[in-house]
């Protein structure tokens, strides 16, 4: 059991717009990011058959999305709305999900109920944790964390049955897809490369432009004395002037159309581990070292397998969650505040 969601916050965006329900794996309890939203004063967002969802377990999906929320001190403000109507339609499916176990006469085993709070307990660093954790969210009852477990286990249990195990997809309907669609695998040429740039400050004086060209120089020899790709990139990490020196120096596959010309031709001239001569560009250099020169082509079927199994399941999961959700809002009273 994790206290903080599982989810992709990019997919979020999309299921925002779309009006579709994100995938995402329920959990025991959502931490809050402020006391404050804990008390009593938490106000209702919407109102799903009567049960009344608060601002509280609004944020706790909001900060669960964007887990990055504490480090910018909350949800910037240029993808706040986006996140909050995200956030709004996952409680809202939650309990719709919730609701619906009910109604079948779902439960929970008392082992498996245990099973979920001993791993619950795990994911607090101390006991004086959980306990402090249990007055500010439960006021010490036992009960009302029962109750919110075997909540989350019975939303597991429903998903599992009525998503998880109607969206599997076999070996069979995945060769199907690469045969029909060949244009989705088709790659143009690419080189996979590391970079070391030495960049000259706006509007460079004369003098300047020289310690640019010796400290290039001096980069160069350095670089030239690596044998290793991890030799190149932590001299990267530690002279380069360009942001991927913070990836020591890598680059993803860059299609030779996407290339500046004098970097294109000079890696095309390559073997891979060679590392090149001062690469000018204006009044910057560049030194490259060659990964990987990959010329255009289709991708092989064992290539793409496995990523292409997984992305057809995650489609395949999409298109009956949101099928689901629909089902559930038919009968359903749905109030957003």
């Amino acid at each position: 059991m994790h206290r903080k969601l599982s989810i992709c916050g990019l997919f979020l965006f999309a299921f925002a717009a779309s009006g579709q329900v994100a995938s995402h794996a329920p959990t025991v309890f959502k931490q809050a990011p402020a006391p404050a939203l804990t008390t009593s004063a938490a106000k209702p967002v919407a109102r799903v058959n009567g049960a009344v969802l608060t601002d509280a377990d609004l944020v706790r999906e909001e900060y669960a999305i964007f887990p990055y929320a504490r480090q910018h001190n909350g949800i910037p403000k240029d993808l706040a709305p986006q996140i909050r109507e995200g956030a709004l339609k996952m409680i809202i499916f939650e309990e719709l999900v919730y609701q619906e176990a009910l109604r079948r006469k779902m439960t929970v085993p008392t082992a498996k109920l245990q099973r979920a709070e001993a791993e619950f307990r795990k994911t607090f660093s101390s006991p004086d944790e959980f306990n402090a954790f249990m007055q500010s969210e439960f006021h010490g009852s036992q009960q009302l964390l029962d109750q919110k477990i075997r909540r989350s286990l019975l939303i597991d249990e429903l998903l599992k049955t009525e998503v998880e195990d109607k969206s599997i997809v076999t070996p069979a309907e995945v060769r199907a897809f690469y045969d029909q669609h060949p244009g989705n695998f088709q790659h143009p040429e690419s080189f996979t490369f590391q970079s070391i740039s030495v960049l000259p400050p706006a509007n460079a004086t004369g003098e300047q432009l020289k310690e640019g060209r010796t400290r290039a120089e001096n980069a160069l020899r350095q670089a030239k004395a690596t044998k290793t790709a991890e030799e190149f990139g932590l001299l990267a990490e530690k002279i380069s002037d360009d942001d991927y020196r913070v990836m020591m120096g890598q680059h993803k596959p860059e299609p030779v159309d996407q290339l500046p010309p004098p970097v294109a031709k000079t890696l095309a001239a390559m073997k891979a581990g060679d590392v090149s001569d001062l690469i000018q560009v204006e009044q910057a250099y560049t030194i490259l070292r060659l990964d990987q020169h990959a010329p255009a082509g289709m991708a092989k079927f064992e290539d793409v397998k496995a990523q292409l199994e997984k992305q057809m399941e995650q489609s395949k999961k999409n298109q009956v969650r949101v099928a689901l959700d629909k089902q559930l809002r038919q009968n359903a009273k749905v109030e957003e505040q």
